[in-house]
């Protein structure tokens, strides 16, 4: 027995390998499994809310830690993805430059996430050297790989800030339904998408709206999608299978592609330049015309985002190609919200092929769903909902707030904070189940046994097994069913979690916990216990205090914190996850005080609930009442009424699903109204282009004979001709 009076079981691989980073970085082994872990790179001018944290940097932590615990060579790389348009107007706004901006906001990131516990083996930032070098020579290799071609069309240019305007900086009036605040990319009542905000009527700048507007051919490099769909599409079907991918939205679990933008006339070209300041300048290929065209010109945004992973790898070790450039002993997971999804199943992919160099490639993507807020939409601009950067005004742990939004992880379908349920996490989950048998076992063996854990002197432990207790049978059963039943959730515990169903994970962990309780009631664990049968008693604990350990490692993933309050209690180090339950803290093992791991939240009569509710947006009838209104009612807008000014008539769920089937039938309504008022000439355009479409997808495949390229062509002629008969047709009607 050790000094510190401890008596663990002596096996090789028994305990967590922590790495010592002073040792130099995590480096993947041949001939092993390698994890190498990613999480979508949160955007650096937003301040981060919850949905945004479990949908990515949180779900990511925790398979991270998981892959620690099987003491897998582990990498978890993430960082702020800083360029682009939306940083370079902020910029502008608020009259710094745009690395003062994003070192501003990455520092807000950074504290956001410590405490949350993310346990990045490096966060970074796509702003460095590293970013640029590697950027770049992805770019330049698909251009020498003959993957890029140029294309001008006409783009919206603010005459009083001298840039054209993202899409998302442009809005006006739809030609379709006459919607007057029509996104630049969309409208957001009829859903019509529009391929360049020039489709807008009475286009203006949403970030001036007093600012003169004109339209300015632009040229631009557009990387060739077109040709890179085959060898995309063939990774695809061997990457799910491989990696066991569930549904996504770009490729179901059955292996069909429903990807909008690969369906029908396929992938096309798509620009991966932009007129702005600030990004990764376009490097010099050689070709003088080309350059020329290129001049003053940055890479998009979602070109080199995903790159960022690779160059923030490479600033935290100059062996990045090891992880990076390894597709035969390292497995890439990626976290991100569903959203972006296309960027990192279709774009980045795709890139990578193209390159022709053996990166190393996704193997399996998690994705989620969204989490809103009490039934609506998170809001910074409105104070709706909890952001990365006040949950900790609560005065609630961070382990609590991980412990809820994984449990509300949304895997398959939306779900939403509320804050009744988080009360209820706590309360009734963590601190009456997985709290009080912690703090049961602990304390009696504390009080009864001088916190010395009991049971036969010399016993080896391993494998737990249900040992003949003399001639009480019953007490055999229940030792064999126990084990047993421990075994059954710790075997589907590491499948959930290696499926990357982390919410299901959680619950066979307070499973395992709560079959502890029980296991303690069955046996009826008490001073007449230990008085009367003193050796059952030392069994029951044995088992008890082991099960402890196993829960130590079952919720290291999730709540790290409370994980290392259950090993001080235990006295123990850090172990690693067993594939069955084994007796590992011996007879003689002194172990450390009872503690709380989690404390009650007082809620007498909902006031707690209500309180949090008005700080931090109201309740979901709250938030929907909301001037000025969005298309349908939504909120996109305007200053939250207070609580108390609320006449509550109706349940929320009520409610949620009043607006839901309104909105529904809204939009069904606006889409049957629209294709009513289409004139007999826009139908026969509208059926030629899908005509045309399926001929291009035809020839794409082998199905059709015909020149694709030629084909898609006449198909955009035609999406054009059919636009601007629109624009005709809605300004004949306004008139």
């Amino acid at each position: 027995m050790s000094a510190s009076g401890r008596n663990i079981r002596q096996a090789d691989g028994l305990l967590m390998n922590i790495h010592d980073p002073s040792t130099g970085p995590v480096l993947p082994k041949d001939g092993e499994r390698n994890v190498l872990i990613t999480s979508a790179l949160p955007y650096v001018n937003n301040v981060p809310h919850l949905g945004n944290i479990i949908g990515s940097t949180l779900s990511a932590d925790v398979f991270a830690r998981y892959c620690r615990t099987l003491n897998v060579p582990t990498l978890y790389i993430c960082g702020t993805d800083e360029y682009g348009t939306a940083t370079e107007t902020k910029a502008l706004e608020e009259g710094v430059t745009p690395l003062e901006l994003c070192t501003k906001f990455h520092q807000l990131h950074t504290e956001v996430y410590k405490w949350f516990e993310i346990g990045f083996d490096k966060w970074g930032r796509t702003s460095t050297p590293e970013h640029t070098k590697i950027t770049q020579e992805v770019y330049l290799s698909l251009h020498k790989n003959n993957l890029f071609r140029l294309e001008t069309s006409d783009q919206t240019y603010c005459e009083d800030d001298k840039l054209f305007l993202a899409d998302r900086f442009v809005e006006g009036t739809c030609p379709q339904c006459g919607y007057d605040d029509a996104r630049g990319d969309q409208c957001d009542k009829c859903s019509l998408t529009f391929s360049s905000p020039t489709e807008l009527l009475n286009p203006r700048c949403k970030r001036n709206k007093a600012h003169k507007l004109s339209v300015r051919p632009s040229t631009h490099a557009c990387v060739r999608l077109d040709l890179l769909q085959p060898r995309l599409e063939e990774w695809l079907q061997k990457a799910r299978v491989k990696g066991h991918w569930g549904s996504n939205a770009v490729i179901t679990a059955q292996g069909e592609i429903v990807e909008p933008r690969m369906l029908g006339e396929g992938l096309r070209p798509s620009a991966v330049t932009r007129d702005l300041r600030w990004g990764v300048e376009v490097p010099k290929t050689g070709n003088e015309e080309e350059d020329k065209a290129m001049d003053g010109k940055v890479i998009y945004v979602w070109f080199d985002a995903p790159i960022g992973y690779p160059s923030i790898t490479a600033t935290y070790t100059d062996q990045w190609e090891k992880w990076w450039k390894n597709p035969d002993n390292v497995d890439l997971y990626q976290f991100m919200g569903k959203d972006n999804v296309y960027f990192h199943t279709v774009l980045f992919p795709s890139m990578l092929i193209g390159t022709g160099q053996p990166w190393t490639m996704l193997h399996n993507i998690s994705s989620t769903q969204y989490l809103n807020y009490e039934d609506t939409k998170f809001s910074k601009s409105r104070n709706v909902g909890v952001f990365g950067n006040n949950a900790q005004e609560t005065g609630q742990p961070a382990s609590v707030w991980r412990y809820y939004l994984l449990s509300q992880r949304p895997e398959n379908n939306d779900s939403s904070f509320l804050w009744s349920k988080f009360i209820a996490a706590n309360n009734n989950e963590l601190l009456a189940n997985l709290g009080n048998f912690v703090n049961r076992v602990v304390k009696f063996v504390n009080a009864k046994y001088s916190s010395v854990v009991p049971g036969p002197e010399g016993f080896a432990g391993g494998e737990a097994v249900a040992e003949a207790s003399g001639s009480d049978a019953a007490a055999t059963q229940l030792d064999a069913d126990f084990i047993s039943d421990i075994n059954a959730r710790l075997t589907e515990y590491r499948q959930s979690m290696e499926d990357t169903k982390l919410r299901n994970g959680l619950t066979v962990g307070m499973a395992l916990s709560a079959r502890g309780n029980q296991y303690l009631q069955d046996n009826s664990l008490d001073n007449a216990l230990l008085a009367n049968q003193p050796e059952r008693c030392g069994r029951v604990l044995l088992n008890a205090i082991n099960l402890i350990y196993l829960l130590s490692v079952v919720f290291h993933p999730f709540m790290p914190t409370t994980s290392e309050g259950i090993l001080r209690q235990l006295n123990a180090p850090a172990r690693s996850l067993p594939e069955k339950f084994s007796i590992d803290i011996l007879p003689g093992h002194t172990l450390g005080k009872a503690e709380y791991l989690f404390k009650k939240i007082d809620n007498v009569n909902g006031e707690q609930e209500k309180k949090w509710q008005k700080q931090f947006g109201g309740d979901a009838h709250v938030a929907e009442q909301v001037n000025p209104a969005g298309p349908q009612g939504h909120p996109e807008g305007g200053a939250v009424p207070k609580v108390k000014d609320i006449a509550v008539t109706a349940s929320k769920k009520a409610e949620h699903e009043a607006r839901k089937a309104a909105a529904a039938k809204n939009k069904k309504a606006a889409a049957a109204e629209a294709e009513k008022n289409k004139s007999p000439a826009e139908k026969e355009l509208e059926a030629k282009v899908q005509a045309q479409g399926a001929l291009v997808a035809s020839i794409r495949k082998g199905q059709a004979e015909g020149d694709a390229d030629a084909e898609q062509i006449k198909a955009k002629e035609l999406k054009a001709e059919l636009a601007e008969l629109r624009k005709k047709l809605k300004e004949a009607s306004i008139a």
